[in-house]
């Protein structure tokens, strides 16, 4: 049984992430109203690759984000650290469904656009890693690898919810007037989850407050721990190229390639994500019995072998096909991303626990995780081909791979919080 102290930690540590993703899904999904708005390009093709690297923009801002939220973690506490990357995070997205597109202040709209996703990605880029080691930090033993797929959740709830609420406009309005002014109201409503998130993490308790520290945390971590750093990087590089081509930039891919229109790609979209998330939390809770290794390892050999076969069923006109090729990565990234949250944060140096990972796992996201849906863009159009995306996935799942075997099994291992302020861990 969860004590209510324990669900409080899981919704405390879920409420960023459910904003995170919510944003950075309704961008995804409404990339080509985003694009028709904010850039002058005639050509469809130039206003998507446009309005996808404003998305990428913001996520090469991550590894920044993950060292100054990193170091407010590490420096003064996980609380701090969170309740200041919901408050970055919620107020941009509500500014930007407020923001005058191109016909009304021209070269202004896609620079202020520009601004506020690095906002953003400054605030992405400590949010996850950050909640990420607060709840694996609360977990009692045994649950590690659970409360870690807890965490991770937020995002698929994040997207489920962005997904859902995509499709639920894309249903009810027209595409004029989807076009001209619906795209931005769910962008508004990002500000209530916001709130609810500030309001949550206020009354949490802290931890990971140091005591004496004679190194700030990104030069003890650039110094002492790069090697880790770099590893994280390569744990995570599956996770980023699978997670954004499968799901934010299969989206408008589902559309251009098979010709699905949008109200039924995002219905795909949801469904799949509905059935990510008893796949995640099963892995993470599988991981606490078997071990994360023999999860991540298999999910990433899926993806080496699979990624062609199950592109193949995603470029076919028919839509039970494209939900079955969806649902295959669907298992793949679920598995694998179940053991990933625990891996991290039991493999990090305790004292920069927020900054090591915060600096590793944003590193690859930043340059794959929000390049990936710019590149397959890209590939498609150069190449012709339909089905290249899959070669981005593979090569991920290769290098991810390769990189598992440098990680020791940890589900066993004794795990204990660094630091805790007078009122006691969170334990």
């Amino acid at each position: 049984m969860i004590s209510t102290h324990i669900r409080r930690v899981i919704a405390a540590g879920m409420v960023g992430n459910v904003l995170e993703w919510y944003d950075f899904a309704i961008y995804g999904y409404f990339a080509a109203q985003i694009g028709r708005y904010f850039f002058p390009h005639e050509d469809a093709v130039a206003q998507l690759l446009s309005a996808f690297g404003v998305f990428a923009i913001g996520y090469l801002m991550r590894p920044i984000g993950g060292v100054i939220v990193g170091h407010i973690g590490d420096s003064f506490g996980r609380r701090a650290a969170l309740t200041f990357s919901v408050a970055a995070m919620a107020i941009p997205t509500f500014l930007m469904g407020l923001l005058p597109g191109y016909q009304t202040i021209g070269l202004l709209a896609p620079i202020g656009l520009t601004l506020l996703r690095i906002v953003q990605g400054l605030s992405v880029g400590g949010e996850y890693t950050s909640s990420m080691v607060f709840v694996v930090e609360s977990a009692p033993e045994g649950r590690r690898g659970l409360m870690g797929a807890l965490a991770a959740s937020g995002s698929a709830v994040g997207m489920l919810l962005g997904s859902a609420i995509g499709a639920a406009f894309a249903a009810s309005m027209s595409t004029a007037a989807l076009d001209a002014w619906g795209w931005r109201i769910p962008f508004l409503l990002g500000l209530v989850v916001g709130i609810a998130g500030y309001i949550l993490r206020r009354h949490v308790l802290e931890i990971g407050v140091a005591k004496e520290r004679t190194r700030p945390p990104i030069v003890e971590t650039l110094h002492d721990h790069w090697r880790v750093v770099a590893g994280f990087a390569g744990l995570t590089v599956f996770n980023a190229v699978t997670f954004y081509v499968g799901f934010v930039y299969l989206v408008s891919w589902l559309q251009t390639a098979d010709g699905i229109p949008p109200s039924r790609s995002l219905e795909i979209n949801t469904f799949s994500m509905v059935v990510s998330l008893p796949v995640l939390i099963g892995a993470g809770w599988l991981s606490d019995r078997i071990g994360r290794k023999p999860l991540m390892l298999f999910a990433s050999m899926g993806g080496l072998i699979c990624a062609l076969p199950l592109f193949w069923l995603l470029n076919h006109p028919s839509e039970l096909l494209a939900q079955l090729g969806q649902l295959g990565l669907v298992l793949l990234i679920g598995v694998y991303y179940g053991g990933l949250p625990a891996v991290l944060v039991e493999a990090a140096p305790p004292t920069v626990r927020c900054t090591a990972v915060g600096l590793g796992y944003n590193l690859c996201m930043g340059l794959f995780g929000g390049l990936s849906p710019l590149a397959a863009t890209w590939l498609v159009e150069r190449t012709g081909d339909e089905i290249a995306p899959a070669f981005l996935m593979m090569a991920s799942a290769a290098v991810t791979f390769v990189t598992l075997f440098w990680f020791r099994e940890t589900y066993r291992a004794t795990f204990g919080v660094p630091f805790a302020t007078a009122g006691g861990a969170v334990r």
